[in-house]
């Protein structure tokens, strides 16, 4: 009897799941909106844009949509999100970070969520913080660039 394993029945590997995060890149003429990170363990201290992951049965605009009403309080309107970059990220055995551009909403910025968010503030896009996530900045220099699509950490 033979038990050797043909190829074709060999056990395929499972199929990578992907995590999806979108960001919001709110600009108010030459500056980004950024929130200062804190209390969640990972890059504490950090200003990271608005962001958050893709729900279940979720489009990625309707994401971007509810994190920036739950996170900073505007209100975005479907036709105002502009793609920016997608980012195929290692982090967490790995992600894809959508970026996008909304430079039109309704509300003022508001920190709703003083638990994880110490702080809100306007940086002009040409004076980065500092303290940034390494993915975030990297992201932002190929927006800047016009480049729609990158690798990072692979």
């Amino acid at each position: 009897m033979d038990t050797a394993v043909q190829p074709s029945q060999a056990t395929k590997p499972e199929r990578h799941k992907v995590t999806g995060d979108v960001h919001l890149l709110l600009r108010r003429g030459d500056e980004i909106l950024f929130g200062r990170r804190q209390n969640t363990g990972y890059e504490d201290g950090a200003w990271h844009l608005p962001s958050g992951h893709l729900e279940a049965d979720e489009s990625v605009v309707a994401a971007l949509i509810r994190e920036a009403d739950e996170e900073v309080g505007v209100q975005i309107a479907p036709v105002d999100v502009q793609f920016g970059h997608l980012m195929h990220n290692s982090s967490s055995g790995g992600r894809m970070a959508l970026f996008f551009l909304v430079d039109k909403w309704d509300g003022a910025p508001e920190n709703r969520e003083p638990d994880k968010c110490s702080a809100l503030e306007w940086f002009p896009i040409d004076a980065l913080p500092d303290h940034m996530i390494g993915y975030c900045r990297t992201a932002l220099d190929h927006i800047a660039a016009n480049t729609q699509f990158s690798v990072f950490g692979w």
